[in-house]
């Protein structure tokens, strides 16, 4: 979902409590209403960055951002930030909430404003020279976190007020800012001693630089792995949109490289198991994609993962110690709901043992038809490997449900799921619209802008839709704020949505998968809680939420997808226009628990494989990374020749170069929120006003103004429940 982790972990904690400062301070501190006076000298003076964009709603000029606009503005801003700070801190005038904590929420805008940007398009549309200031600044942004939350003047102030908060005449939202920024504070190091703070700061500097070398390594890797074809029939079962997609992916890199000239390029997605797995019939191209998935930054080459693993392994136990906790994922979880790692442990074990049975029922199935069709062809048998399981489930989904993968994809035009099925459920839930916005500038040409409008007529802000994959861009999806909803600076959320659909040959239409769609649907659900954020303070806005709450409003927001108001709306064949049969609809809503054995199982490996890796102490660190993956598949009882995590060490990115350490549990965790929530919104009926706008209003728009887990059982008024996340998933009857 979220953009990727730039920062290390100091820094964006600071950043998040910061805004350019208004709040008076006592001569003689520079007044930090007035904006910074630039020259013709001054390297900001022709800078985007230098001041708000003067587009709608400050959306980001594209148009005018070059690469080199990037390192003079972080060091800019970066020296604004930290001559703001310096003046909160030396102000005379005793600490107040807002000559402290509202003067930090206002500073930082310049710093910001580059930071949003920069972030998105090294995880968008990165080159060389966007990925070398990365690496190059990843330490140095670290260094100005570290100087920000380890200054213990500025920290006296806060916590001054963080002691006598009580008697402060605070609103909620002010008290719980106080709260979130203090906690920030003291638990990267404000508390410790110099001699503490110093090797603090090197650990951060250090991670900084291996998160960016990991995401570096990983986006290169993924290129390079991409499987070459020479003969269009190895091809064979792969539809022919994306065979035609193959052949223009190879012959656009054939500009750098001639030899793929007439060839097929199969490039792959984040993920372990490929798309392309569940159709190619070759099984020998089959085990090429598998295993080239499964190399990834584990080859010995230049873009090998392994060493950064063990080393930012042990940077982070050894961090979390200096913090006086036992290891990272103790650290972590203290601020999420599940609060501790036997939690998160204890929900991913109870659903280990049933979707390792359900997987093993379904191998045993999907062995018989490797032997059925051995003996129908004379040929000889073989064992289920992995490159297999995705080939013979969907001829195991053909025989149980009469449904494949080419039924369902003609009623899936891309422009058609947005349009009439994501934004129209977003219309009878919240009474949004949207207008195409073709006037405001982008980074490149796949990209659309929408302007979303309230009921009313209000603009609520603006949605940039990312569809297409491309060799620049990062696996997987995601959302991004490119400018936050707040108050207290005046302004209103522009957000984007990532995916990473392959994009056709021209002249062809965009036929999306089911999984395409549900995805589609999962990435607007953070789009909506970035979009109705309604907080005065950027810290507590929006998708600023605990990591094991942030995917809820996104995995609830997938239901819609088949709901039959909106599936019927949407779901309408790309040629004739009819709409997709009942008879379609009933089959596959019929396979939804079809094959959550294998799915279940992947997840779980490797949600508890990332535990694993942050439950390690400092004085128990392993040397080899593939091994202690093996032994932790083996220890927690997910080991199954057949299945492989979903992601393994190497290209975790989640984990390792994300903001998801310790977290990926947080996928299932807020499955069991949705699934409840999704039986709420049943029980009073569903797709409706009455029911979207309650939800609004008591979740959506709250980001972190009160505690997760209160917000929830305020709006449901009771505790979530497990058994329907267990009968979703077919573990339960």
């Amino acid at each position: 979902m979220n953009q990727k982790a730039l920062l290390a972990l100091s820094l964006s904690l600071a950043l998040a409590a910061c805004g350019k400062s208004e709040a008076p301070v006592s001569a003689p501190t520079p007044d930090l209403a007035t904006p910074v006076t630039l020259t013709t000298a001054d390297p900001m003076a022709n800078n985007p960055f230098a001041k708000p964009s003067d587009l709608y709603l400050q959306a980001p000029a594209f148009d005018k951002i070059k690469d080199e606009h990037f390192a003079p503005a972080f060091d800019a801003g970066m020296k604004e930030q930290l001559t703001e700070m310096d003046a909160i801190a030396a102000n005379a005038e005793p600490p107040s909430f807002e000559n402290t904590i509202a003067a930090m929420e206002r500073s930082g805008r310049v710093l910001d404003r580059t930071n949003k940007v920069f972030g998105h398009l090294t995880g968008s549309n990165t080159n060389d020279t966007l990925d070398k200031i990365e690496s190059d600044y990843a330490p140095k942004f670290a260094a100005h976190g570290d100087a920000i939350v380890l200054n213990a003047t500025l920290f006296a102030r806060i916590k001054s007020l963080y002691g006598s908060r009580e008697s402060l005449g605070l609103n909620g939202e002010q008290l719980q800012l106080l709260n979130q920024v203090y906690r920030n504070f003291a638990r990267n190091g404000a508390l410790l001693d110099e001699v503490s703070k110093t090797q603090l700061r090197k650990l951060n500097e250090e991670q900084a630089a291996l998160i960016a070398k990991f995401d570096e390594n990983s986006l290169k890797d993924n290129n390079e792995s991409a499987v070459v074809v020479d003969n269009v029939e190895a091809m064979a079962g792969l539809d022919e949109d994306v065979v035609a997609a193959t052949a223009a992916a190879a012959q656009e890199r054939s500009a750098k490289e001639p030899a793929l000239a007439g060839k097929w390029l199969i490039p792959l997605v984040n993920t372990t198991t490929q798309p392309t797995l569940q159709s190619a019939k070759d099984r020998g191209l089959r085990e090429r994609i598998y295993r080239a998935s499964i190399e990834r930054g584990a080859k010995g080459n230049a873009f090998d993962n392994r060493n950064i693993i063990l080393r930012m392994a042990a940077l982070r136990a050894e961090r979390a110690k200096l913090l006086g906790y036992p290891e990272h994922a103790t650290y972590i979880l203290e601020e999420q709901m599940a609060k501790t790692p036997k939690a998160a442990r204890d929900i991913l074990t109870g659903m280990a043992k049933p979707a390792v049975a359900a997987a093993r029922r379904d191998a045993a199935k999907l062995q018989k038809l490797i032997d059925a069709d051995a003996a129908a062809n004379k040929t000889p048998g073989f064992k289920l490997a992995p490159w297999d399981w995705s080939y013979y489930a969907e001829k195991l989904r053909q025989q149980e449900f009469d449904l494949d993968e080419s039924q369902i994809r003609p009623y899936f035009e891309m422009n058609s799921v947005l349009e009439n099925g994501v934004f129209f459920s977003a219309n009878k839930l919240y009474g949004l619209t949207f207008k195409e916005r073709k006037d405001l500038p982008v980074y490149h040409p796949d990209v659309r802008v929408f302007e979303v409008f309230e009921e009313n007529g209000s603009t609520l802000g603006l949605f940039y839709a990312d569809f297409y994959a491309r060799a620049s861009k990062r696996g997987g999806a995601w959302m991004n704020n490119l400018v936050d909803q707040a108050r207290i600076l005046g302004t209103q959320p522009v957000v984007s949505n990532n995916l990473n659909v392959v994009k056709p040959a021209d002249g062809k239409p965009t036929l999306l998968t089911y999984d395409e769609v549900s995805t589609m649907f999962h990435e607007f659900g953070h789009a909506l809680h970035g979009l109705f954020a309604d907080s005065e303070y950027v810290l507590l806005s929006g998708t600023n939420t605990p990591r094991d709450f942030v995917e809820f409003p996104s995995q609830f927001n997938e239901n819609w997808a088949l709901v039959p108001e909106v599936l019927r709306n949407y779901g309408k064949h790309y040629q004739t226009g009819a709409v997709i049969p009942e008879a379609l609809i009933s089959k596959i809503k019929k396979a939804g628990t079809f094959n959550q054995g294998f799915g279940t199982v992947e997840y779980v490996a490797s949600s508890l494989l990332d535990l694993d890796w942050h439950e390690l102490t400092a004085a128990n660190q392993p040397a080899d990374v593939l091994a202690f993956e093996k032994a932790s598949l083996e220890k927690n009882g997910v080991a199954m020749d057949e299945i492989m995590p979903r992601y393994r060490s190497t290209y975790f990115s989640h984990v390792f170069p994300g903001g998801y350490s310790a977290g990926y549990y947080s996928y299932l965790w807020c499955e069991v929120l949705d699934a409840d929530a999704f039986q709420a919104f049943n029980d009073a009926g569903g797709l409706n006003r009455a029911n979207g706008d309650k939800f609004r209003k008591m979740v959506l728009s709250r980001g972190s103004m009160e505690d997760a887990k209160q917000m929830y059982v305020h709006w449901r008024g009771a505790e979530p429940r497990v058994d329907g996340l267990m009968k979703r998933r077919g573990f339960k009857g």
